[in-house]
C-alpha cells in the first residue's frame, strides 16, 4: 500500500494523538503501521470521517490543503458568497506556489473576510496554517504547531460533506476519500462535481 500511495505512507503512530478517536475506532487501527493502511482500516469500519481525518492529518501540507479544495469545489453551494471563493482561489494560488509567503498571508487574509463558515475558507486557513509564522509581518516568528494545516482540512472536508444536502455525507466521504488516496498517489485528485 505504502508503494503506490507514498504521500500517505507516513507511519500511523504519530498521527493517531490528532485524531482523538473513540475506543471503537482506535481498535480498528490495531496492527496498521502507515497512516493508507488506517484509511483503509477506518473506511471498512465504516468510520469514513475519522478515515477523512487521518487522510487530512497524514497527507503533506501542500497536498492536503489541495485535496481540501477538490472536496469543496466537489459540493456546489449556489448561494456560496464570493469572499468564499475568493478564499478557494487563494488557497489554490498557494498550493501552485507553496513557498511565496505572500500567497499564504493572502490566504488568511481571504479566509478572515469569509467568517469562517465554509470548507473554502478552511482550505486557505490550512493554507497559512502551513508554515512560516502566525505573527503580523515585522514581528517575531510564531511558527504553527505541525498538526494545523491537518485540523483545518479535516474541519473543512467535514463540512463539505454536509453542505447543501446533508443526507449525502457519507457517499461524499468516499468520494472524498478516493480523491485523498489519487492525491497520495501523484495524482490531481478531482472529484466529479455532484449534480442535484
Amino acid at each position: 500500500m505504502a508503494e503506490t500511495l507514498p504521500k500517505l505512507a507516513a507511519p500511523l503512530t504519530p498521527l493517531l494523538p490528532r485524531l482523538e478517536l473513540d475506543p471503537a475506532a482506535a481498535s480498528s487501527l490495531n496492527g496498521a503501521k502507515t497512516a493508507a493502511e488506517g484509511i483503509l482500516r477506518l473506511e471498512a469500519a465504516g468510520l469514513r470521517n475519522e478515515a477523512a481525518r487521518l487522510a487530512a492529518h497524514a497527507l503533506p501540507k501542500r497536498e492536503a490543503v489541495w485535496w481540501g479544495c477538490m472536496c469543496a469545489r466537489a459540493v456546489p453551494d449556489p448561494s456560496l458568497p464570493a469572499v468564499d471563493m475568493a478564499a478557494l482561489a487563494a488557497a489554490e494560488a498557494w498550493v501552485r506556489q507553496p513557498g511565496d509567503d505572500a500567497l499564504r498571508r493572502a490566504a488568511m487574509e481571504a479566509a478572515q473576510r469569509t467568517g469562517f463558515r465554509s470548507p473554502e475558507a478552511w482550505a486557505a486557513v490550512g493554507a497559512f496554517w502551513s508554515s512560516g509564522s502566525m505573527a503580523p509581518v515585522g514581528q517575531p516568528e510564531v511558527p504553527p504547531p505541525d498538526h494545523l494545516t491537518g485540523v483545518a482540512i479535516s474541519g473543512g472536508v467535514v463540512l463539505a460533506a454536509v453542505r447543501v444536502r446533508p443526507e449525502r455525507a457519507q457517499d461524499r466521504l468516499a468520494r472524498f476519500l478516493a480523491s485523498a488516496r489519487e492525491i497520495a498517489a501523484g495524482g490531481a485528485g478531482r472529484i466529479p462535481l455532484e449534480e442535484g
